[in-house]
């Protein structure tokens, strides 16, 4: 998806009578592709991707004083993969680059700071592992199993040590429908029931 604010205003409405605790937002693949010479496509232009984000940005950041915004940068890529991944007689060639993806990441990097928002910078984070190239896509755009961990981590992190009121960091919320149970799994004495509500034991990674 590209960014169009119209697309935003769709989805939060500013009359609504409960606006969202939080919203992620992440754009900047898809307009970081390269102009195509017929001009179709979903390139779009990296000063007119500033200033769409710009106005994501102010449009969320209207809607209520406890809504919370997170912007994602751009990730990075492996172009040779993708390329592998794309060859069709479908599809004109699809011009991707890591380098256009930085551009474009250090621009929304860039804008949330002068905004004072919270923004993950995906492209560097992502690139820490000395693997990343392999081990974060499935298709050298996609993100893999291992890809979409970095970016859970990333934003946990944000939400861990902002210093936003209510804390939405996922243990300082409140568990809903936490009581005790009759319907809940029988405990091994068979005698009572097992409270699930704040188990951790089935998540492939740490929730820190």
């Amino acid at each position: 998806m590209m960014t169009h604010v119209y697309i935003l205003k769709d989805q939060y409405y500013d009359d609504s009578a409960v606006q969202p605790s939080l919203v992620i937002v992440y754009f900047g693949g898809n307009d970081s592709i390269a102009a195509h010479s017929s001009g179709l496509g979903p390139h779009v232009p990296l000063d007119e991707y500033i200033g769409n984000m710009r106005k994501i940005a102010e449009h969320l950041k209207s809607l209520s004083e406890k809504t919370r915004v997170i912007f994602l940068s751009c990730p990075p890529l492996n172009e040779e993969m993708l390329r592998n991944s794309t060859s069709s007689t479908i599809l004109s060639e699809i011009v991707r680059t890591n380098e256009t993806c930085r551009l474009y990441s250090d621009a929304c990097v860039a804008l949330c700071k002068e905004m004072n928002l919270k923004v993950v910078d995906l492209w560097h984070a992502m690139q820490k592992r000395e693997d990343w190239m392999t081990a974060c896509f499935t298709d050298g755009l996609h993100l893999s199993e291992e890809g979409s961990n970095i970016v859970v981590e990333e934003i946990l992190k944000v939400l861990k040590e902002a210093e936003w009121e209510p804390c939405l960091h996922w243990k300082a919320m409140p568990t809903e429908f936490a009581e005790d149970s009759p319907f809940d799994l029988v405990s091994s004495s068979g005698d009572a029931t097992v409270n699930p509500s704040e188990w951790t034991i089935h998540r492939k990674i740490p929730w820190d």
